[in-house]
């Protein structure tokens, strides 16, 4: 990409999803994190939601990549996915970390620290 200008003047701002909103059912319980090799697995128990509420989960992380700290972030249609595996290496200046989130059309739950395994 190419920037103009001075790009010390832009404002940053990391969204507080949890203030968006409402979520009527909280964060996921049971959240997990096993490693096998450089594939890291999170599983977690279904939040129960209604149909029409229903907006499934979401997870943002940090993860070890060919030697880049990569911002990753995941979202699932609804509550019945209850796992996810990415692949994270050693390698990075920074541990691998992450949260969940159960998304719901009122918005976003209180994050859930994943206990992330180190490699």
């Amino acid at each position: 990409m190419d920037v103009t200008g001075d790009t010390s003047l832009l404002y940053y701002t990391k969204p507080d999803l949890p203030t968006i909103g409402r979520n009527q059912y909280g964060p996921p319980k049971g959240v997990n994190a096993v490693r096998d090799g450089n594939q890291v697995t999170i599983s977690w128990n279904q939040v129960v939601m209604s149909k029409d509420k229903d907006r499934g989960y979401f997870i943002e992380a940090f993860i070890c990549q060919d030697g880049a700290y990569l911002w990753w972030t995941v979202s699932f249609p609804d509550q019945y996915t209850t796992s996810y595996t990415v692949r994270d290496e050693a390698g990075c200046p920074e541990p691998s970390y992450g949260q969940l989130y159960t998304v719901e059309k009122h918005g976003y739950s209180k994050p859930v620290h994943v206990p992330w395994p180190a490699p």
